[in-house]
């Protein structure tokens, strides 16, 4: 009885002296180290020591340094501004000097000349009507953007270099003398004691240009501009024609200052004669009261009128005698360097392949007129769409010229015009 079981005697060995039960600890497993894997080894040395941790730049540190970056392509712009100031500053010292050197030029005497050949910017071959050609200089202040092979130049006459470029090919003097000047500054022959030109007349062949020259003219004043055709004049019934010449430049007077632009004036301004019907009448009646009001006792001040024809021969002595269109204005066939231009202008637009030579053209023998060279690079279009091409061939523009030459000719005998 005295010796307990083995399972009593632990629990009695297990009481605490002092007599408390306390109840045991909950047992607690142990943490989980840090890493699991290989422990690694320490390093040494003075790599260890200059090694730095990794940093991740935070949101501020990210702005700051695209800042930065911007104020860095800043200060390379305003570089590069400063050394193309101080490189550019040589040159407007340069153009400073010729425009001095133009200045002491000013008042001697220039001779006109063509451009045959740029060789760089600043030197050119050039050529006189008389005499060989030169190799010159180019002065700094000429717009070198605008000069082409074929150009109209102002030549120094010592050493013949480059100084100025006519603009125009054909001189505009008489159509504005005649229409631009007298409406926009009469004071200048007022000044002068005399009495404007009342009109001009425009005359040549066909499809040089005589109409459009009177639409640039249109195009450039701010006067009011009524464009009537010769046909228009002649009405059915009696007096109609006359009325309307005197509506005509009773508009243009009440407008003024106008210009009054008549085409194909020969479809009532040709010769007198004896006429034998009432249509031919009434056509001489409309002519005289057109020249009524050219050279009426009304006064026509600020109305100019402009006249174009290719008949010339067949109007009347007292149309175009002085004091009622005092300046004839001949439109002859364009040369080569027209040529050049007018082909050049009609084919900016045009996508055109490599093997197009315009020269060939441009040099021909056949006469041609500003409105061949249009119909030309039209049919040549043409051509090209109905093979469903987008680019115009040489092949093309020799087929639209045989085309339109024959359709020129078609009805002319041959060795008419020799």
């Amino acid at each position: 009885m005295g010796q307990g079981t083995p399972g009593g005697m632990s629990r009695q060995g297990d009481r605490k002296p002092d007599g408390s039960d306390k109840k045991d600890k909950k047992f607690e497993p142990a943490a989980p180290p840090a890493r699991v894997g290989r422990k690694q080894r320490k390093q040494k040395g003075p790599e260890a020591a200059a090694r730095l941790p990794t940093v991740t730049p935070l949101t501020k540190c990210k702005l700051r340094l695209l800042k930065l970056e911007r104020i860095k392509d800043y200060l390379l712009m305003e570089e590069e501004f400063v050394s193309n100031q101080e490189r550019l500053k040589p040159q407007e010292e340069k153009a400073e000097e010729d425009r001095s050197k133009v200045d002491d030029l000013r008042g001697s005497p220039m001779s006109v000349g063509n451009l045959e050949e740029l060789i760089d910017e600043n030197h050119a071959i050039v050529s006189s009507s008389v005499g060989p050609e030169y190799y010159v200089g180019i002065l700094s202040f000429v717009d070198k953007d605008q000069l082409e092979p074929g150009c109209s130049i102002l030549m120094h006459n010592k050493v013949l270099s480059v100084v100025g470029l006519l603009q125009d090919e054909v001189d505009p003097v008489e159509i504005k003398e005649a229409v631009e000047l007298p409406l926009t500054h009469p004071e200048l022959y007022e000044d002068i004691g005399i009495k404007p030109p009342k009109g001009v007349i425009l005359y040549g062949e066909p499809g040089t240009g005589k109409t459009l020259l009177a639409k640039a003219v249109a195009n450039s004043t701010s006067a009011t501009f009524l464009r009537v055709v010769g046909s228009e004049l002649i009405q059915k019934y009696l007096g109609d024609g006359p009325k309307l010449v005197r509506e005509l430049f009773r508009v243009a007077d009440d407008l003024s200052p106008s210009i009054v632009f008549i085409d194909e004036i020969d479809a009532v301004g040709t010769k007198r004669y004896d006429a034998h019907s009432g249509g031919e009448r009434e056509i001489q009646r409309t002519m005289l009261e057109l020249l009524n009001q050219l050279d009426g006792f009304d006064s026509r001040r600020d109305v100019k009128v402009i006249l174009a024809t290719n008949r010339i021969e067949s109007l009347d002595p007292a149309l175009l005698r002085p004091g009622r269109i005092d300046r004839k204005i001949k439109f002859p066939l364009p040369d080569i360097k027209t040529r050049r231009r007018i082909f050049q202008i009609h084919t900016s637009r045009m996508t055109l392949a490599d093997d197009v030579n315009l020269e060939e053209f441009v040099m021909t023998k056949d006469e041609f007129s500003g409105a061949d060279i249009k119909a030309i690079c039209t049919e040549a279009g043409l051509l090209a769409l109905r093979e469903r091409r987008m680019k115009v061939t040489h092949a093309d523009f020799k087929k639209a010229k045989e085309k339109v030459m024959f359709k020129k000719k078609e009805g002319v005998p041959e060795g008419l015009y020799m």
